[in-house]
């Protein structure tokens, strides 16, 4: 998806405005943006641990949705567990693929990937546990999420768990605490690839807005010479867990447990739900 960077809020827009006509926008889950989204998951280990250590307890294959380019599903399979990888874009699957060619043949042979939308999907079968990671859940809107819901229930062996990541947001005072400007709804900060590439993120989310917008762009030297500088865009909904924890409720489904991970930015945590149907 390409769109105007007139549309993008904030200090991203005040930038790519500067930059002119040599930007070129698109979503991060398209085409354009599936390699660089994979360069920065590869080298992410966040909520791997406590996931793995969740899924350990039940025994039985894993349903993984919105599984990308395959971030948590190599570990999964590194558990010896049969593993579904359902993913809404192709371009994600692919690059999944190609890291299940590479990976340990028997891993490899205990992968189906899946090309479907984790808000409404059958796959006629259930699974031990389902697993939504990268707070993904925040990728859908309410009538998205109900349809999740819904799917994921239908999916669920008896006594089975699905297992998710949301955010808390940090309050205010908190924040101020530790050193960090709440003056400013913009965050402009440099990440790092897998592959040692450096990339420009801004973070636009004004105090109280449900949504955070984020885009990610070359390094401010890098872009200056660029004849084309390609930016990426998503927008992400801000679901604290109490929140969610009430919607799964209302959809039959009971959070069973807690944990707060260790990662995170200035203004939010991060926290994996462990989920049961009632």
């Amino acid at each position: 998806m390409t769109t105007t960077a007139a549309a993008v809020p904030g200090l991203a827009g005040q930038v790519l405005a500067e930059y002119g006509d040599r930007v070129s926008l698109h979503d991060l889950y398209d085409e354009e943006g599936a390699p660089v989204y994979h360069d920065l998951a590869a080298g992410d280990t966040s909520e791997i641990r406590e996931l793995l250590r969740v899924v350990r307890a039940f025994r039985g294959p894993v349903l993984e949705l919105a599984s990308g380019s395959g971030r948590l599903t190599l570990p999964l399979l590194a558990l010896g567990r049969e593993v579904t990888a359902l993913e809404l874009k192709e371009s994600m699957l692919d690059l999944l693929r190609a890291r299940l060619a590479a990976a340990p043949a028997g891993a490899g042979r205990r992968c189906v990937p899946v090309l479907g939308d984790m808000s409404a999907f059958s796959l006629g079968r259930t699974f031990a546990v389902v697993v939504l990671g990268t707070t993904s859940v925040s990728l859908l809107d309410e009538a998205g999420r109900a349809g999740l819901y819904a799917a994921v229930r239908s999916h669920l062996a008896p006594g089975g768990r699905f297992v998710l990541s949301t955010v808390d947001v940090t309050p205010v005072t908190a924040v101020m605490a530790s050193g960090d400007s709440t003056d400013e709804a913009d965050l402009d900060f440099e990440a790092a690839g897998a592959s040692g590439r450096r990339y420009r993120m801004i973070e636009h989310w004004p105090a109280g807005d449900p949504v955070r917008r984020v885009t990610i762009l070359p390094p401010a030297p890098e872009a200056a010479t660029a004849e084309r500088i390609d930016v990426l865009t998503t927008s992400i909904r801000v679901l604290p867990a109490d929140a969610l924890t009430r919607e799964l409720a209302d959809a039959g489904l009971r959070v069973v447990a807690r944990h707060q991970l260790p990662h995170g930015g200035p203004r939010h945590t991060d926290v994996l739900l462990e989920v049961e149907a009632v």
